[in-house]
Parts: structure tokens; sequence; C-alpha cells
């Protein structure tokens, strides 16, 4: 953990430059267009990269050296941008297309990277710590991204926008490449040729096949929780305007602080007491989080007053944080040569839930109201967690780490069980 503070601290900074990116470019392409299909399209590039991404970048993550990848993947969208801003007016529109290429899937492919390295960096018995940090700093720097972002496109202007996300990218690249931190298991580092890689691939098939029930079961509830995530972030405006048309950006400032400090809290709850006990929580952990996240943001919509609705949040904001921190070590449990394919599986689970809750979500609003589409969404994966506790329950006895589902001869960076 010496170094690692230094790489969250990076980390945190390339994801503030992400997220005043996704405002400030999604604001500029409106504006050069005028054309709100094309903003739209813009969006739906980006995402349908990252999702396409998700399949490439967990076989490069397997194979390549991942410190490289981390730093190559934040200076391809600081140039990426570098070159939006140096572009004449004329040549920017079509520009735009490719930075939406080029961010999407290099934001997926620093995502996959780093949280399949974890184990490696800091050790096992400190990932769900590592996890936790890494919550908080993208927590911290999506609220200051959302919140800077229109003051600095209406201060500064675009160009300087576009400057300011290329220096976080180039921060950020620069940190990562002088710490001194190693991304993969040492059996890997010393002989990975053709013929391991090729195993590998044969081990992940049988790890799937031998733990997909499980395994696929958490990864499907995460893309209905993008579902569900996509619901609450389309209708939010929509309901805050309900509540005072006169200041609609109230309770969405309100919503958004409540949820981060509620991430924030979940860190430091899970850090002790896995620190305590020694023990990472497992499924039913990460079920019964998922449940209550759900019914958080449910109630945040349910129409109560504000003191209740923003004490929801808080609830929701620390079960979002928990429940993505114990998915993530869950998956980390894998051995360090199958570990990329779950993570880009899970980011193109992850991405596909969250696009497709756009569109329909979008399209419900039309006709139903905010808490109408929001339990829909949520309410479908709060019924799949029931699902995965009552199968749970139904197995009985603790589930082996599973580097063992994939053989027993082969090495895993785990030393505990997720129970």
């Amino acid at each position: 953990m010496r170094y690692f503070r230094l790489l969250v601290l990076g980390n945190g900074i390339s994801a503030y430059g992400s997220y005043l990116n996704m405002v400030a470019l999604n604001v500029f392409v409106y504006d050069a267009t005028g054309s709100a299909l094309a903003a739209g399209l813009f969006m739906a590039v980006r995402l349908a990269t990252s999702v396409v991404s998700g399949w490439v970048s967990g076989r490069l993550v397997s194979v390549c050296d991942r410190k490289r990848l981390m730093v190559g993947a934040d200076l391809c969208q600081a140039l990426a941008l570098l070159s939006l801003l140096l572009a004449p007016d004329g040549v920017r529109p079509g520009l735009l297309y490719v930075l939406a290429v080029v961010t999407g899937g290099c934001s997926t492919l620093s995502q996959v990277a780093l949280r399949t390295s974890i184990p490696e960096i800091v050790g096992a018995e400190h990932r769900v710590r590592a996890n936790g940090l890494l919550v908080t700093g993208r927590s911290l720097a999506m609220i200051a991204g959302f919140a800077s972002s229109g003051v600095v496109v209406a201060q500064l202007g675009y160009s300087a926008a576009f400057a300011l996300d290329a220096a976080t990218f180039l921060v950020s690249a620069t940190v990562l490449f002088l710490l001194p931190v190693r991304t993969r298991a040492a059996m890997d580092a010393a002989g990975g040729d053709s013929a391991k890689a090729s195993g590998a691939a044969r081990l992940t098939v049988r790890m799937l096949l031998g733990t997909a029930p499980l395994l696929m079961a958490m990864i499907a509830i995460r893309a209905v929780d993008g579902l569900g995530s996509s619901s609450h972030n389309v209708a939010l405006p929509i309901y805050s305007s309900s509540l005072d048309p006169d200041h609609p950006a109230t309770f969405i400032s309100q919503f958004w602080a409540t949820w981060a400090i509620g991430n924030i809290v979940a860190q430091q709850v899970i850090g002790r007491v896995t620190g305590k006990s020694g023990r990472t929580p497992g499924e039913r952990a990460f079920a019964l989080g998922a449940c209550v996240m759900s019914a958080g943001f449910i109630m945040v919509f349910s129409g109560m007053p504000t003191v209740p609705a923003v004490i929801a949040a808080l609830v929701a904001g620390a079960a979002d944080g928990f429940t993505e921190i114990v998915y993530v070590s869950r998956l980390q449990t894998a051995p360090d040569d199958q570990r990329g394919r779950l993570f880009g599986l899970s980011a193109s689970a992850e991405n596909t839930g969250f696009g497709l809750g756009m569109l329909v979500s979008g399209a419900l609003l039309e006709n139903f109201s905010p808490l109408q589409v929001v339990a829909a969404f949520h309410g479908l994966a709060i019924v799949l967690c029931a699902a995965l506790l009552v199968w749970l329950a139904g197995r009985g006895g603790p589930t082996p780490p599973a580097g063992d589902a994939a053989g027993r001869d082969q090495p895993t960076v785990t030393e505990g069980h997720d129970r």
C-alpha cells in the first residue's frame, strides 16, 4: 500500500477529467452542431465503444503489460483532447466522433486493467481496502467534475475545459508511469508465451463453466444495476424540477453530495470491518447490499420530505459503494491469468445495462412518473438479488474462491475465502 495512495490520487485526477469531459463535451457537441440528434449520437458512439472495449480489454490485459496499457490509455485520451483543441473550427465536428471512440475505449481499458491489477499491486489481503480507496476517489472526482464543469465552461470556455481535461490525463499517466508497481503475478511476468496465453484462455472457459452460475448471476445483477442507475440518472432532473421549478438544480445537488458522503462512509466501514475480521464479504453481502441500494433509490423518488429523501440518498450511496467494493473484490479472487477476462465481461455487461437503460427509461418517462420508472428498474434488481439469496441459502456452505473452480493446480493470488 506504500505507493497505492499516489495511484489513487492519479486515478482520481483522471476520473475528474473524465466527468468534466462528459459534461463539457456533451454540451459542446450540441452547441457545435445545433442538433440534439448529433448529441445523442455522440453519446451512443461513446457507449457502444465502451461495450465493445470491455471484450477487447479483457483479452489485452491478459496478455499485455497492464501498466503500459493504463499509461497508454491516459495518453491517448490526452492526445485526442489536444487534437480537438488545436483543430480548426470546421474540422471539430468530425473529430468529435473520433474522440467518442477514443475516450469510450480507453476509459474502459484503463478501468479493466486497474481492477485486474489490484491484488498484484497491494497484495490480495489488502484488495478490499484498496478497492474502497478507489471508490472514494472516484466518487469525489465525480462530484467535483459535475460541479465544476458548468463553471469552467461558462467562465473559461470550451478550449479551457478541453485543456484541463487533457492535463488531468497527462498527470495520471505521469504518476502511474513513475510508480514502481507490479501489475501482474510473478509467474506470469516470468514467462508468458503464446502457449501459456492459450492455456489461460482454456482455463477461463473452464472457470466460467465451473463457477458460471454464481459469477454470471453477480454480473447479471450488475448489468441490471446499470439499468437502475440509468433510470435514476434520467429521472432525477425531471423529479427535481417537479419539486422546485424555480430551482431545479437544488435537489440534484443535495442528492449527489449526499450520495458521495454515503460512498465515503461505506469505504471507511468496510475497511475497518475487513481489517478486524480478516475476511472479505462475499456473495450474500453483495446481494443484500444491492437490495438496500435499490430500495434507497426508490425511496428517494417516493415523494418524501427533503430530509427523509436525503437520508435515503445517503443510505443508497453507502450501499452503492459497499456493493461495488464487494463485487470487485469477489471477482479479484480469480487467478491472475483469468481475472482480466472476467472484468472485461463485467465492463461490457455494466455498460450495456446502463446504455439500454438510458434509452428505455427516457422513453418510459414520457408516459410514466419518475417513481414508476425508477421503481420498475430498481425493483427488477431487487428481485434478482432475492433470487440469488434464495439460491445461496439452498446451496449452503461457503463458496470456494474462483481460482479453485478453474483447477487445483493453478496458482491463486488470494489467501482467504469469500465468506
